[in-house]
């Protein structure tokens, strides 16, 4: 029960990522480096966009970002204030970091034309809120974008049991179509998901949507009448 209510808790994380921080590009940089070209190749970041990365970590994907579109204007958001400065060093003062979780996004309606999450997603203790969060932030049409350790391959199975035992930071792995349903059931659209190895240890799934316009609305609401889908549960 202990370990139950802890990991509900970010606390664990958050001292975690403190003590990582000095170390984690170092330690992950193949790792990293593959999944924010994944991230970059599907987000397809146009000049002049806005842009938050939720769980941005040491700033590695809004660093390739502010090298690639120049006039996009971006926002890192994650719990580690440690990561954070890290991330600082790499971004400069162009790209705006603030120290918050993915269920309280200090950021306006409908400010963004994209959101963005890499390897962030199985530590996210409420996950429907988290993608709420995330739809709120959006334009209508606006996308999203997750990357994220994919349940559907056995090592990934495996690391997702260890972490649950002897890790109080980690939450949970999801499979694709789990990840999938979790998007579709927070209201963004033609979503698709991709699942791919990066390396014999690391399946990774890359799962995208986008918040439907009001047009787009209106016609899912004439073609399906009261029509919604069930609870994904973890």
């Amino acid at each position: 029960m202990r370990r139950q209510t802890r990991r509900h808790d970010y606390a664990p994380l958050k001292q975690e990522y403190a003590r990582l921080a000095p170390v984690y590009d170092r330690r992950w940089q193949g790792y990293v480096r593959a999944s924010v070209d994944r991230a970059a190749a599907r987000l397809a970041l146009q000049p002049d966009e806005t842009l938050v990365d939720v769980g941005c970590g040491t700033g590695a994907l809004l660093a390739m970002l502010s090298q690639q579109v120049p006039t996009a204007r971006l926002t890192g958001i994650d719990l580690s204030s440690e990561m954070l400065a890290v991330a600082r060093e790499h971004v400069g003062d162009d790209v705006s970091l603030i120290a918050a979780t993915a269920e309280r996004l200090p950021l306006p309606d409908a400010s963004q034309d994209a959101v963005v999450s890499t390897s962030a997603f199985h530590y996210v203790r409420h996950p429907l809120p988290a993608l709420g969060e995330m739809r709120r932030v959006l334009k209508p049409g606006g996308r999203v974008v997750i990357v994220d350790w994919c349940d559907d391959f056995l090592t990934c199975r495996l690391c997702d049991l260890f972490l649950r035992w002897f890790d109080d930071g980690h939450y949970r792995i999801y499979r694709s179509d789990e990840c999938r349903e979790l998007l579709i059931e927070a209201g963004f659209a033609n979503v698709n998901a991709d699942r791919y190895k990066i390396s014999w240890l690391w399946g990774l799934m890359t799962v995208s949507g986008h918040l439907p316009n009001a047009e787009e609305q209106t016609d899912v609401e004439r073609v399906q009448p009261g029509f919604h889908h069930d609870t994904c549960h973890g």
